[in-house]
C-alpha cells in the first residue's frame, strides 16, 4: 500500500483551497492501491489557511528546534507535528512502505522545502510529515 498527499488526488485541501490533481496518483487512490492523508488537515489547520513555512527543517521540529509559523506570524506547530504523528498512524495501519507527497510543502516535501522567509525561496529540507516518515522507514518521493 501506498500513501499519498490528498491535494494529489483533486481534493481541494492545500492551504489556498485548491488541488494539484496527478493522474496517476487518482488512479492509485481509485484502485484500491494507496490511501490518501492531509496532515495539515489532520492537525485541525481548515482549508483554506494562511500558508506556513518552517524555520528550519521538519527533522528539527519534530524534536522542538524549529517551529511552523504562518504568513502572518501564527505559530501551527503543534497542528503540524500532530498531523505528521496522524498521518504515520494511518500508513502504519495501511502497511505503507512509500509515500509520494507534495513537493514544496512544509508539511510534505522532501528534498527542498520553502525557506521560512515567505520569499518564494528553497532551501534544502523536509516537510513535517516527510521527516517523520522518513525516519519511520517510509520511503519517500514528492511530486
Amino acid at each position: 500500500m501506498l500513501i499519498v498527499s490528498k491535494c494529489l488526488t483533486g481534493e481541494c485541501c492545500r492551504y489556498d483551497g485548491r488541488s494539484k490533481p496527478d493522474p496517476e496518483i487518482c488512479a492509485l487512490v481509485e484502485k484500491g492501491l494507496a490511501v490518501a492523508v492531509c496532515p495539515e488537515q489532520l492537525g485541525g489547520l481548515p482549508t483554506p489557511r494562511v500558508p506556513a513555512e518552517l524555520t528550519t527543517t521538519g527533522e528539527h521540529v519534530l524534536i522542538g528546534g524549529g517551529r511552523a509559523i504562518t504568513r502572518d506570524g501564527r505559530d501551527v506547530t503543534r497542528e503540524f507535528v500532530a498531523g505528521a504523528w496522524a498521518a504515520l498512524k494511518i500508513a502504519k495501519e495501511a502497511g505503507a512502505s512509500r509515500a509520494i507527497l507534495k513537493a514544496k510543502s512544509p508539511s510534505c516535501g522532501a528534498g527542498e522545502i520553502y525557506d521560512g522567509s515567505f520569499s518564494g525561496r528553497l532551501a534544502e529540507g523536509r516537510g513535517v510529515t516527510a521527516a517523520l516518515f522518513i525516519k519511520n522507514g517510509i520511503e519517500v518521493e514528492t511530486r
